[in-house]
């Protein structure tokens, strides 16, 4: 069995309290790992094309407020 699988298991077991526990645990570690990988990406420059196009749609007129 792999260790996924055991995880399903457990957490198929919850409570409906444990279960609303180990969800907000588990978004708060899903939103930090995004975070860190956002960071990553920024640090290596791999979001400077998109940054770039961004700025020009919008000294263009191209974007609006909604």
């Amino acid at each position: 069995m792999s260790t996924v699988q055991e995880i399903e298991e457990a957490v198929s077991r919850l409570s409906l309290e444990e279960l609303a526990t180990f969800r907000d645990w588990f978004s708060q570690l899903d939103a930090d790992a995004w975070d860190r990988q956002l960071q990553s990406d920024i640090t290596a420059g791999r979001l400077n094309d998109l940054a770039q196009e961004a700025l020009r749609d919008l000294h263009l007129g191209h974007c609006s407020n909604l």
